[in-house]
């Protein structure tokens, strides 16, 4: 039986732990044996396989190292095969067809920010998923916990990211930030910064206690900003782990103001999130909003959340023409083009 190839494998088994939200360190077990393993030639592997010395390189224990010997012998490994198995992607037809119209993701982060993993590995599990292009948003300076990038390191961010699509094409990675609203509506990124960025997706992401009329005013100035493009995670909830209520505003102006300036409620696909909630999302398709439907992912895995808010927006009717990422990478700027960055 043919040998499979081992890397693959591991970064599959991390992939589906992520799709998962599976904790983060198996998450790493699996990824870090990858990336010591893939140091070794493939003569370099069989060898240390076959003599049971796996584990005696950092980042490689039991289950990885058990995993390698199946796949090397040209059998799925038993790790793999069961998360295969119980993966649960069944998708209504509707929803299948929303999906199927999507070009890429317009929120997603790296290791640059709060995200685990390289601006390349995201980019090629997008790549894996079908996707035309992708959007990376790491997060603005002022979210300090998330590692937001500065100035420098954004412009430094730029550089690579051009490199890296020198190397991806057809592919692209558009550049973006998740940039913080601030108290006063002002967004946390200069000006000149935020004129060079393909998208700019804009979220509040303090202060979410505040009462309505100061969240709804705060939340109108950032939407009148031309830099902005799409509102991030709109009423901030979490439905999971440390439980947050929705942010208080008035939903009538707020989706009013998007419409008027042609800018995207975004519809958040993590399962924590799940944001805004149907009503919302209701509300803003009638308002005569634009929407779009993002993984707000971290991780690759995290890449093939988008059911989670295609689900949502099937169930809310809004059709595919709605949705700025069903636009191919050229119409969608020319979309963030006419917000006059």
């Amino acid at each position: 039986m043919a040998a499979r190839d081992p890397i693959a494998d591991l970064r599959r088994i991390a992939f589906l732990l992520e799709r998962a939200h599976e904790k983060t360190y198996r998450i790493r077990a699996f990824r870090g044996a990858a990336a010591a393993l893939g140091k070794l030639t493939d003569d370099e592997l069989a060898t240390r396989a076959e003599a049971g010395s796996l584990t005696q390189l950092a980042g490689v224990g039991d289950v990885t190292a058990r995993c390698v010997a199946e796949s090397l012998a040209g059998e799925v490994p038993v790790y793999l095969r069961r998360l295969e198995d119980t993966a649960g992607r069944d998708l209504d037809e509707d929803t299948a067809a929303l999906l199927a119209t999507l070009r890429g993701d317009c929120h997603t982060h790296s290791d640059w920010s709060d995200g685990g993993s390289p601006i390349e590995e995201m980019a090629l599990a997008a790549i894996e998923l079908g996707h035309d292009y992708m959007v990376l948003t790491d997060h603005s300076p002022r979210l300090t916990v998330a590692h937001g990038l500065d100035a420098d390191r954004l412009r430094e961010q730029l550089d690579v990211v051009a490199k890296l699509n020198e190397q991806l094409t057809p592919f692209r990675i558009l550049t973006g930030i998740e940039v913080d609203i601030l108290a006063d509506g002002t967004l946390d990124q200069t000006d000149e910064l935020l004129s060079r960025l393909d998208v700019v997706v804009a979220s509040v992401h303090s202060g979410l206690r505040d009462d309505s009329p100061t969240m709804t005013r705060r939340m109108v100035t950032a939407l009148q900003n031309p830099h902005l493009d799409i509102l991030g995670h709109c009423t901030g909830r979490l439905l999971a782990g440390k439980i947050r209520k929705e942010s208080d505003f008035d939903a009538t102006a707020v989706f009013q103001t998007a419409a008027t300036h042609d800018k995207a409620i975004e519809i958040n696909s993590r399962p924590e999130r799940l944001d805004p909630p149907k009503r919302l999302l209701r509300q803003a398709f009638e308002a005569g909003c634009r929407f779009s439907l993002d993984t707000d992912a971290h991780a690759p895995g995290q890449l093939d959340w988008l059911p989670n808010g295609g689900a949502r927006a099937v169930a809310c009717g809004i059709p595919p023409d709605r949705i700025v990422n069903t636009m191919t990478a050229d119409d969608l700027l020319s979309w963030t083009a006419t917000h006059n960055r």
